[in-house]
C-alpha cells in the first residue's frame, strides 16, 4: 500500500491572521507509516507552523490510529467539533473498510469491528505508550515535558516572556528535557516539517543561551542512556533487581521508548531469540519499577505521617527525639515539599515553622553521621561549589586520607543510580581534599 499524503487544508493564524496551507493526518497506520508514530508521540503530528510570525498551534482533526502488529485501532474525535453520530460513524466505517482492504489475505481482522474510542488525545496517547510497556508515571513525566515545550514556544518571539518562563522553570531545564526536545526536532525532519525543525531548533538554542545549559547536553545524554540500557541488558538475572534500583531514577519515557527500539531492531534483523529476551526482561524491569514506586509512595505516606504527628505533638522537638528512627530521605522530602508550598501560599508562619522542624531534624541525621559522612553533608550543602573549597580550606584537620576514601566511595554509589551531578560534586571534592594532602 503506497503511504498515505497529508490532506492540505488552510488556516488562519491565531497569533497574526497570516492565511496559509498546511498538511494534516486523520490516519496514522504506523504498520505502513512508522515515522508517522514518532511524530504522533512528540506532539508533531498535526502541527501548524505559521511561516510569517513562526507561531505554533495544534489542529483539532478526528485521528485513527491503527497498528496491526498490535492489533491496535483507535479513534479519536476532538469534543470542539461536534461531529454527529452518524458523522463519526461514517467516518470509522470508511476507515476500517479501506484497513481491511489493504491488509493481507490471512491477516486477522476481527479487532478493526471493535474500535477503542477516546474523549482526548492524551488519553490515545497513553494507549499507544502503555501498548510499548511504557508504565504511566513515566507517561505523566512526559506530557508535562511536552507542557513545557509548548509553553515555551508559544513564547519564543517575546523575550522578556521567555526569559520569565526560563526563570520559573529552571530546575526542569535537565539533559532529559533537551533530549525531549532534540526528539522534536528530529521528528520534524523526519516528516519533512522544516519550519517545524527550525522553530524547535531556535527554541533550543535560545533556552540554553537563557539557562546556561552547555551544547554538550544532547550528546551527554545520549551517552549516558546508552550505558543505562547496556547495564541492564547484560545484567545477569541474579543481580537484576539491584542494578534496577540503582537505575531507577533514570527508567523514564526516553529509556522505555530506546529499549522497545532495541527490540524493533533486533526483530527487523531476525534476532528474534534475542528480541523475545528483552522482551522477557522489558517486563521484569516494568515490573520492578512499579514495586520499587509502590514502596517509595508507601515511605512517602508514612513519612507525611511522622510530620503530621510532629506538628500535633506539645513539644515538637521532644516528639522529633522519640522519632529518630523514622526520620529519613523520604521524611525530609515531604518536610521540603511542605515548606515549599508553604512558601508558595504565603504562609509564612507555617514555613518558618516546618523550617525550624527541618533544621532540628537535620540535627538528628548528623549526630547519627560519622565524622566524615557530617563534614561531607557540609560540603554537599553548600550553596556553590567555591563555597565547598572554601569549607575544605577552612577544616584542613578534617581533610584526611578516610576523607577522600569516602568521598569517592559515596560517588561511585551516586553514579551507579545514575546521579551525574551528585557524582561529579563529590568527584571533585575528593580531588580538591587529596590535592590538599600533597
Amino acid at each position: 500500500m503506497p503511504p498515505i499524503s497529508p490532506q492540505l487544508v488552510q488556516l488562519n493564524c491565531p497569533a497574526c491572521g497570516t492565511t496559509f496551507r498546511t498538511g494534516i493526518y486523520t490516519l496514522v497506520d504506523v504498520s505502513q507509516q512508522p515515522e508517522l508514530k514518532s511524530a504522533l508521540l512528540s506532539g508533531q503530528l498535526n502541527m501548524a507552523i505559521c511561516p510569517n510570525c513562526g507561531a505554533a498551534s495544534m489542529i483539532g482533526t478526528p485521528l485513527i490510529y491503527h497498528d496491526h502488529a498490535q492489533s491496535l485501532f483507535l479513534v479519536y474525535f476532538p469534543q470542539e467539533l461536534n461531529a454527529r453520530p452518524e458523522e463519526q460513524e461514517r467516518f470509522i466505517g470508511e476507515a476500517s473498510t479501506f484497513l481491511m482492504r489493504n491488509l493481507p489475505a490471512d491477516a486477522p481482522r476481527s479487532y478493526l469491528l471493535n474500535p477503542q474510542r477516546f474523549m482526548s488525545l492524551t488519553s490515545l496517547l497513553d494507549a499507544v505508550l502503555q501498548a510499548d510497556g511504557i508504565p504511566r508515571e513515566v507517561l505523566d513525566k512526559q506530557r508535562k515535558q511536552i507542557d513545557l515545550i509548548s509553553q515555551f514556544a508559544s513564547a519564543l518571539e517575546n523575550e522578556q516572556q521567555l526569559a520569565r518562563l526560563v526563570t520559573q522553570h529552571k530546575d526542569e531545564l535537565t539533559y532529559e528535557f533537551f533530549a525531549g526536545l532534540s526528539a522534536f526536532i528530529e521528528a520534524s525532519q523526519q516528516e519533512g516539517h522544516d519550519d517545524a525543525a527550525q522553530m524547535f531548533q531556535k527554541l533550543r538554542t535560545k533556552l540554553m543561551e537563557l539557562s546556561g545549559f552547555g551544547a554538550e547536553a544532547d550528546a551527554d545524554a545520549d551517552v549516558d542512556l546508552q550505558k543505562v540500557l547496556e547495564r541492564l541488558m547484560t545484567a545477569s538475572d541474579a543481580e537484576l533487581d539491584e542494578v534496577i534500583t540503582d537505575l531507577r531514577p533514570a527508567l523514564d519515557y526516553n529509556f522505555f521508548q530506546a529499549w522497545t527500539t532495541r527490540i524493533e531492531e533486533l526483530e527487523q534483523a531476525g534476532q528474534s531469540d534475542e528480541a523475545q529476551r528483552l522482551t522477557a526482561r522489558r517486563a521484569s524491569i516494568l515490573e520492578a519499577v512499579e514495586r520499587l514506586d509502590q514502596e517509595a509512595q508507601a515511605m512517602f505516606e508514612a513519612g507525611a505521617e511522622v510530620l503530621r504527628q510532629i506538628l500535633t505533638a506539645p513539644d515538637p522537638q521532644t516528639a522529633l527525639q522519640e522519632a529518630a528512627d523514622k526520620i529519613d530521605e523520604a521524611f525530609m522530602l515531604v518536610l521540603s515539599a511542605n515548606i515549599a508550598q508553604a512558601q508558595r501560599t504565603g504562609q509564612t508562619d507555617v514555613a518558618t515553622r516546618l523550617e525550624q522542624i527541618a533544621q532540628m531534624a537535620m540535627e538528628i541525621i548528623q549526630a547519627q553521621f560519622t565524622p566524615e559522612e557530617r563534614f561531607i553533608n557540609e560540603l554537599l550543602m553548600a550553596e556553590t561549589p567555591q563555597e565547598s573549597t572554601r569549607l575544605l580550606r577552612t577544616n584542613a584537620a578534617k581533610v584526611t586520607s578516610d576523607l577522600v576514601k569516602k568521598l569517592n566511595e559515596m560517588a561511585d554509589e551516586q553514579e551507579k543510580r545514575a546521579r551525574k551531578e551528585v557524582s561529579e560534586r563529590l568527584r571533585q571534592l575528593a580531588r580538591e581534599a587529596g590535592a590538599m594532602l600533597f
